[in-house]
C-alpha cells in the first residue's frame, strides 16, 4: 500500500484539527507520539491513526494493536507526518480522537476528593503539565475555570504524556459558578497565595474532607476576589531566595501534600 501525501483528503481533514474552531465544529483532535496514542487507545477514543514507515518500525507492537482493536491504521508520506505533527522532529505517530471534554456536573457526580482548578490559565504547556501532575498524585478531576486554553490543544495534549485521556478534565467558563457548584457539592474550597493565612506545613486537617485547590493564571496570579470566594488561602514556605514558584510547581507541590493526607496508610 502506498503511504498518504500530504494533500490526500484524509491528510488535510486532520491536519486541519490544529485549529480550535475545527476541533470545535468536528468535535476530534489530534494526539501525537506514543504516550498520548498509548492513553488515547485504551480509552477507546481514537478514530483513526496514521503512521510513518519510521514510526511502523519503533511503534510495530502500539499500531498492531490498534488495528487489530479495529481502528482504522493508515500509512502516510514523511510529509504528510509533518503536516500531522506539530514537533520538529515529528514522530509519525498521530491518532484522530474524540473530544475528552466531560461537564463539570459530571466530575462533581463522581464525589471527587481531590480536584485542580486552574483559573484562566492561558499556557498549553503548564495546562498539560498540571493534568499529568493531578493524574500522577491521584486527583479526581481537573476542572479549567474561566477563559481558559483548549485542553485538546496540541501543545498541552503532548505535555499532559498521555495524562487527559486517565484524568476528567472539565471546562467551565463562569468562574463565579464554577466555584459555587463546587462549593454546593460541599467540597471546601482552597486558594494559593502568597499571603495565605495557614501555611502548607500546617494545612493537614483541612484535607481529611473533599479539596478543591485554586490555582490563578501565569502572569498574574489568583484574582483576589476569587482568593477571597475560597474557604481558606495557604501558602507554600519559601525557605530558599527564590521570590516564587511557577504554576505547574505551586500546584505539584500542593496537590503532592493533599494526596499524601488521602493516601496515608
Amino acid at each position: 500500500m502506498d503511504p498518504l501525501s500530504p494533500s490526500n483528503p484524509r491528510v488535510v481533514s486532520a491536519s486541519k484539527l490544529h485549529r480550535s474552531a475545527q476541533r470545535r465544529k468536528t468535535g476530534q483532535f489530534l494526539a501525537e507520539g506514543a504516550n498520548s496514542v498509548a492513553a488515547a487507545l485504551e480509552t477507546g477514543r481514537v478514530r483513526e491513526l496514521f503512521y510513518s514507515l519510521d514510526a511502523a518500525t519503533r511503534e510495530h507492537e502500539l499500531i498492531a494493536g490498534a488495528a487489530a482493536s479495529g481502528v482504522r491504521t493508515t500509512l502516510v508520506s514523511d510529509r504528510a507526518a509533518q503536516h500531522l505533527g506539530e514537533t520538529v522532529t515529528a514522530p509519525g505517530l498521530v491518532a484522530v480522537c474524540d473530544l475528552l471534554d466531560v461537564p463539570l456536573a459530571g466530575v462533581l457526580a463522581e464525589q471527587p476528593r481531590i480536584l485542580a482548578v486552574p483559573v484562566e490559565i492561558s499556557e498549553p504547556g503548564n495546562a498539560g503539565t498540571l493534568i499529568r501532575v493531578a493524574d500522577s498524585v491521584g486527583a479526581d478531576g481537573v476542572v479549567l475555570a474561566g477563559d481558559t486554553v483548549d485542553p485538546h490543544n496540541g501543545k498541552c495534549v503532548r505535555a499532559s504524556a498521555g495524562s487527559l485521556f486517565h484524568v476528567p478534565v472539565a471546562r467551565s467558563r463562569d468562574v463565579t459558578e464554577t466555584l459555587d457548584s463546587i462549593a454546593a457539592a460541599g467540597i471546601t474550597l482552597l486558594a494559593t497565595a502568597a499571603d495565605g493565612e495557614i501555611d502548607l506545613d500546617d494545612a493537614d486537617h483541612l484535607f481529611a474532607g473533599p479539596v478543591a485547590w485554586l490555582f490563578g493564571n501565569e502572569a498574574h496570579g489568583l484574582d483576589p476576589a476569587v482568593a477571597a470566594r475560597a474557604d481558606h488561602r495557604l501558602r507554600i514556605p519559601i525557605r530558599g531566595r527564590a521570590e516564587s514558584l511557577n504554576l505547574a510547581t505551586a500546584a505539584a507541590i500542593c496537590l503532592y501534600a493533599n494526596s499524601r493526607v488521602r493516601y496515608a496508610k
